[in-house]
């Protein structure tokens, strides 16, 4: 009995030993907690144009970053249907850069090639300073990224400012855009007003960022 008792609690050990491996080699890192009123993380990328982007580079701007997967519900939502365009075209016109980014993974859903992701844009219509491919996942887990879309802007200190979700309408249905209150723009509206943010943070919706 003693030695059957040995032998199961031996197993169990080597079953447990062995998760823990597969853990350590598997589970990606904790995401990042970044706040909102804290410095950006500084990164340092080449977009699918070829060039060179360096965060820090862009201090004195307003900078908009967006996490993208051309294959989520909840980004073709927005994209669908011009909204994701339209707030585009309203940070352009308020004097922001807008960088859009793919922590994809290879072999995961939404990686591109930079002729793909350059054609999306295209085809989108989509209206960016620059669209950068991060397949290590590096920058999404530096900023805690956790779905697509998910939104961050960066005042021209270099401070994060906004943080959170595009609008207030959680729904993939296209329809409730309308209704909704898109906080993107809310803030990018507040800043060039030089009036205070309303709604600073919020929670994030749509598809896992597929690290």
């Amino acid at each position: 009995m003693k030695n059957r008792l040995h032998y199961v609690l031996g197993s169990l050990a080597i079953f447990a030993l062995g998760l823990l491996v597969f853990s350590n080699q598997y589970i990606m890192p904790a995401h990042a907690n970044v706040d909102v009123g804290a410095a950006a993380p500084d990164f340092e990328a080449t977009d699918t144009n070829g060039n060179a982007f360096k965060l820090s580079d862009h201090k004195g701007k307003v900078v908009v970053l967006e996490w993208t997967n051309h294959q989520c519900p909840f980004v073709w939502k927005h994209y669908s249907e011009g909204n994701m365009q339209a707030t585009q075209k309203k940070a352009k016109e308020l004097g922001a850069e807008w960088v859009t980014i793919v922590s994809s993974a290879p072999g995961r859903q939404g990686n591109v090639s930079v002729e793909e992701a350059n054609k999306i844009v295209a085809d989108e219509g989509a209206e960016i300073t620059a669209k950068i491919l991060d397949e290590s996942g590096e920058i999404g887990q530096m900023y805690g990224a956790k779905t697509t879309p998910h939104m961050f802007i960066i005042d021209e200190e270099g401070k994060i400012v906004y943080a959170g979700a595009i609008d207030s309408n959680s729904s993939p249905n296209p329809k409730t855009i309308a209704d909704a209150t898109n906080y993107v723009t809310a803030a990018l509206e507040s800043m060039s007003a030089d009036e205070e943010i309303a709604v600073s943070e919020s929670k994030p919706y749509g598809c896992a960022v597929k690290y």
